[in-house]
């Protein structure tokens, strides 16, 4: 049977890195969270006061990060290694998050980012999320997805995720944080978010997880089988 490159694009909270883990499980492909990579981009700019404004700063420091990815047996899902650490938990932190779509933005983040991704998929049979997989990592994947949600419904989410790990969070908090990465990821200069031509929109926000798995799965083997 061929194996295919599947991506998932579409704005923060949407629920991609849940369906793509789900839909690499169930075809038994790789998946590749794109957003926890940049997450760990930024906790390493962070914890190093890397100047984003200093372009031949930000060049050193992209060569000091070597990222990677090894199975978690007790979330049954990959966990990201920052130069060999575990920084899984460390990068779903608020100050991560209030500062990812800004590094994500810049030219040579992007581009290192980008040229991590592609060589992941040179073997295909990965599923990856993000924000620019089916526009910019890979355009000719064979199935692309551009998972949208009610903004409401994407805050409530994102309150629930963040509330576990900081009860101190609020409504109002989060709201902005998904609104400030919405416009910057759909204004930034390189590889903005937007919808590929050929991606199939997929709406989860009246959808079970079982349903828009179920949905996204049937598109897959579809593809599959062409």
């Amino acid at each position: 049977m061929k194996k295919i490159i599947i991506t998932l694009d579409g704005y923060s909270s949407c629920g991609k890195s849940t369906l793509a883990r789900q839909l690499a499980r169930e075809l038994n492909y790789i998946f590749v969270d794109s957003g926890a990579m940049y997450r760990a981009i930024t906790l390493y700019f962070l914890r190093n006061h890397v100047d984003l404004g200093n372009d031949a700063e930000v060049k050193q420091a992209l060569t000091e990060i070597n990222l990677d990815f090894e199975y978690n047996d007790a979330s049954g899902a990959s966990d990201i290694l920052l130069n060999d650490e575990n920084v899984e938990a460390m990068i779903r932190d608020m100050l991560v998050s209030e500062h990812v779509s800004e590094v994500a933005a810049n030219r040579y983040v992007r581009d290192f980012g980008v040229a991590q991704q592609q060589k992941l998929g040179q073997k295909k049979g990965i599923v990856m999320d993000g924000r620019d997989i089916g526009t910019t990592v890979f355009p000719h994947a064979e199935l692309k997805i551009f998972v949208t949600a009610d903004p409401a419904v994407r805050v409530e989410r994102r309150f629930k995720e963040m509330y576990e790990r900081n009860p101190n969070i609020t409504i109002e908090e989060v709201t902005h944080n998904l609104e400030m990465r919405d416009y910057m990821d759909s204004n930034r200069e390189f590889s903005p978010l937007r919808k590929a031509e050929d991606a199939i929109v997929l709406d989860n926000s009246n959808l079970t997880k079982e349903e828009q798995l179920a949905t996204a799965l049937q598109w897959a083997k579809e593809k599959i089988g062409q």
